[in-house]
């Protein structure tokens, strides 16, 4: 099949996407298709071309994709770099290139790539794609609004609550917090991926700040009670529930630079937990994969805490396939290659059109 891999953009997962565009590109070409990896931001070739040759070409990007830096990036820098209008999401030839493919692999990560506005895009357009649609990425996309279908489905989900940008403005924000019992908590863009803008408070102090550094991404801040406990996670692929994995960072949380850089981390999978657990997560997992309306694959995170209780975080619909990410090493633990798991999204995704 010809293959578009999408990567790039300009969200702060930005480099992330690229490694993930460049791995999936590499193992789509070993599986036999002609697959190309283009930077959604930047396109292909000149304003009014149309490469009709582009799938016979060498995978694109591949030189330009290094690896993800300890900090996300600084997308106002990476914008000044398109010649021309930048305004736009896409840049020159991406729509003519993606409607000329047979599907196109989503290797996107946060804001318009897995929110659900470039699903809908295509959607409008015909042009098939990985991974959930538009309505069940937007859902998960926004933490709070998710948070609020899992609870009221009986899924368990800490505590938390919307602040606004203008709240911090006009200095409404601590009022939010009735009492000093809420500390620790966590204070995290509603929207953002990668825990880019993530922060834990220990007091009022420690949360006003919280919120201004959150409040550089996004207009709405999600705060949530802080748990202490382990960090698990489970994929879905097709509907079927893959081995859960921990993650324990070597020193402070799961933050961006731990998630990425080798050795902050160690990845156990599967996971040294009770069957119990292990089955209660994976149906937990399946549970919000249907809920949220996801499709073909999704990576659902979890915190155990100290008396066994357990608590959904989060639904990615676009999970990371770098070296360092959970999903690849879930499906190694149950024999499914880099390759094979590729395959199966692409196969998974197909399906969503009767094909």
């Amino acid at each position: 099949m010809n293959i578009v891999v999408l990567a790039g953009g300009i969200s702060t997962e930005r480099e992330v996407s690229l490694v993930t565009g460049k791995g999936v590109c590499e193992a789509l070409r070993k599986n036999g298709h002609k697959a190309v990896l283009i930077d959604v931001f930047f396109g292909y070739g000149k304003e009014g071309d149309i490469p009709e040759d582009i799938f016979e070409k060498e995978s694109l990007l591949d030189s330009e994709v290094h690896g993800i830096n300890v900090t996300d990036p600084d997308i106002e820098e990476i914008k000044k770099l398109r010649k021309g209008d930048n305004s736009s999401f896409t840049g020159p030839n991406v729509i003519n290139i993606c409607r000329m493919a047979d599907i196109v692999f989503m290797a996107l990560h946060g804001a318009d790539g897995e929110n659900g506005k470039m699903q809908a895009a295509f959607d409008i357009l015909g042009i098939k794609y990985t991974g959930s649609g538009s309505f069940g990425s937007a859902l998960a996309m926004n933490k709070f609004i998710s948070k609020k279908i899992l609870k009221e489905s009986g899924i368990p989900v800490p505590y938390g609550f919307l602040v606004t940008k203008n709240e911090i403005k006009e200095g409404l924000n601590g009022q939010k917090l009735l009492n000093d019992s809420m500390f620790p908590c966590v204070v995290k863009p509603c929207c953002g991926g990668s825990s880019v803008g993530v922060g834990i408070a220990g007091n009022r102090e420690e949360y006003l700040v919280a919120l201004n550094t959150a409040a550089k991404y996004e207009d709405e801040i999600l705060v949530e009670e802080y748990i202490k406990g382990r960090e698990l996670s489970a994929g879905v692929v097709d509907g079927v529930a893959y081995p859960v994995i921990e993650i324990i960072p070597k020193q402070g949380f799961y933050d961006y630079k731990t998630k990425y850089q080798p050795g902050m981390a160690d990845d156990v999978c599967p996971a040294n937990i009770s069957d119990k657990l292990r089955v209660q997560i994976q149906e937990y997992a399946k549970d919000v994969y249907s809920l949220l309306g996801l499709k073909a694959y999704a990576r659902i995170d979890f915190l155990l805490d100290a008396n066994g209780s357990i608590y959904c975080l989060e639904a990615n619909t676009l999970p990371g396939m770098t070296p360092a990410s959970l999903l690849p090493q879930e499906a190694a633990a149950v024999n499914v290659g880099y390759q094979e798991l590729c395959e199966k999204i692409v196969k998974a995704s197909l399906a969503k059109y009767k094909i």
